[in-house]
């Protein structure tokens, strides 16, 4: 069985002749090269996996010939041959990507355990590059569905974006895909290789945020026990996806602006000053050009953000696309889950299509899993789906009173009551009213399960917790 093709580079035909029969025994393909430049002609002609390369040639020194096929784009594993004479020369190697070296006079047993090792990793390798490739063929393009204008405008930009660095600013609401959208943008572009980080910033404590994106150093501040590396350096060379930044705190708008324009940043409590290259893409479900006008988001930051914005509908403004996405979605959950699902009757694709959807394209996902693992046939009919029922805030009536009708009283009462008085805080001043004892008595009814009450809310669970700890709820048991 061949394990594999390997170049053995050396100028001594008895060592070549050694190890060639060596590995051959082992199951290996073997070529052999007696200097750097035939070593360098079978390189270019040929694939090896692993390359034993004596560090003193006569014509090319073992450390050029790495370093020249490195450069012209080998991908091979390099074991250096070295005697202790020419020890730093192989630390310089090993420095330089060599995967290890062995020392003269060779140890048969030792160089089989190497290759063995160099082997392995680089089966690990080529597993792990053939998932990257599978998972950069499921954020093809073609894997985003619709045909609606709005979508259609969407397509023709992230087409014009992906092989650019423009900073991208996603909006939409909860649900809409943006994350998809990114992902889709990074797969797509000549950074698909590298890493593509996520930082939900509504997710992230405000006080830790900043060492989540920077690092911090070794006790910067109570509890850095040890150095930590931020998003910025761990997407190194790929895209930094922000999510929910309009939740980013004002004071760190201004260290993120300053990554921005200068692409440098230093870490939390350190004066090294470090390069970012990465692609930045943000997105939020907010309302940032109002966040601006309220001096909760800085007006050069949501521009330097905002040179590619990309619009993403709800649902609700893109129904004809439902029967696409219906279809898109069962195909996926028969390919993902192995579900029984064929379709859905003609009924249900109505009753789907007349749906609100405020979860938007998400909820729209999670209704058809929902549907296919519950349903006792191949079809799903109108009895299979559970969709939130269409409530309204208008429809509960207090005291022969609608909360419509309720809330103008209370307002005109206050009006009355504080005219002549200089007033700047009412919009927040009523929605803590409103959300104050809408969050509570959601977690009493939910016996304090906040997974539950976000559902119930219709809100993320972040967002939530979030709300939580802004208005000093304590969360009751019923």
């Amino acid at each position: 069985m061949n394990q594999g093709k390997i170049l053995v580079v050396d100028d001594e035909e008895s060592q070549r002749l050694i190890l060639k029969r060596a590995l051959e025994q082992d199951g290996y393909w073997v070529q052999t090269a007696e200097n750097g430049r035939l070593a360098q002609a079978y390189l270019r002609e040929n694939y090896f996996d692993i390359c034993l390369i004596d560090i003193n040639l006569p014509d090319v020194d073992g450390l050029t010939l790495m370093k020249e096929a490195k450069e012209s784009g080998v991908d091979s594993s390099i074991i250096i041959i070295t005697g202790r004479a020419t020890m730093q020369n192989a630390v310089q190697a090993m420095k330089n990507g060599a995967f290890d070296y062995v020392t003269k006079p060779l140890d048969l047993d030792e160089i089989a355990v190497l290759v063995q090792r160099a082997a392995e990793s680089r089966r690990l390798l080529d597993e792990f590059r053939k998932l990257k490739h599978e998972v950069k063929k499921s954020f093809e393009p073609g894997n985003i569905v619709g045909e609606s204008a709005a979508m259609q405008k969407v397509f023709k930009t992230v087409g014009q974006v992906v092989n650019t660095d423009a900073t991208i600013l996603i909006q939409g609401e909860s649900g809409t895909g943006k994350e998809l959208i990114a992902k889709t943008i990074h797969y797509n572009s000549p950074r698909w290789n590298k890493p593509f980080i996520a930082v939900h910033s509504a997710a992230v404590p405000r006080e830790l945020l900043e060492s989540e994106l920077f690092g911090h150093e070794k006790g910067s501040f109570t509890g850095a026990l040890e150095k930590r590396i931020g998003k910025f350096e761990l997407a190194e060379e790929g895209t930094l996806f922000l999510d929910e930044i309009g939740d980013i705190p004002l004071v760190l708008q201004t260290k993120l602006l300053r990554v921005l324009q200068e692409k440098e940043f230093s870490r939390v409590g350190g004066r090294e000053i470090l390069k970012a290259n990465v692609r930045i893409l943000a997105a939020t479900n907010q309302d940032l050009e109002r966040a601006v006008r309220e001096k909760k988001f800085r007006a050069d930051l949501y521009f330097r953000l905002k040179v590619i914005p990309i619009y993403l509908p709800p649902l609700r403004e893109r129904k004809g696309d439902i029967p696409l996405l219906v279809a898109h979605f069962i195909e996926k959950i028969r390919r993902d889950m192995g579900a029984q699902i064929s379709g859905v009757s003609p009924d249900a694709l109505r009753l789907l299509e007349e749906h609100t959807w405020p979860g938007n394209v998400r909820e729209l996902e999670n209704t058809l899993i929902r549907a296919a693992v519950l349903s006792p046939g191949p079809i799903l009919f109108p009895k299979d789906i559970a969709l939130h029922p269409k409530e309204s805030l208008a429809v509960p009536e207090l005291d022969g009173l609608s909360l419509e009708e309720l809330l103008h009283h209370k307002l005109e009462d206050y009006f009355r009551r504080t005219e002549g008085v200089d007033v700047d805080n009412l919009y927040s001043l009523v929605v803590e009213r409103v959300e104050r004892p809408l969050i509570e008595l959601t977690l009493k009814k939910t016996g304090g399960n906040q997974i539950r009450a976000a559902q119930i809310l219709g809100i993320n669970r972040n967002t939530l917790r979030k709300k939580i700890l802004e208005l000093h709820i304590t969360p009751k048991k019923g």
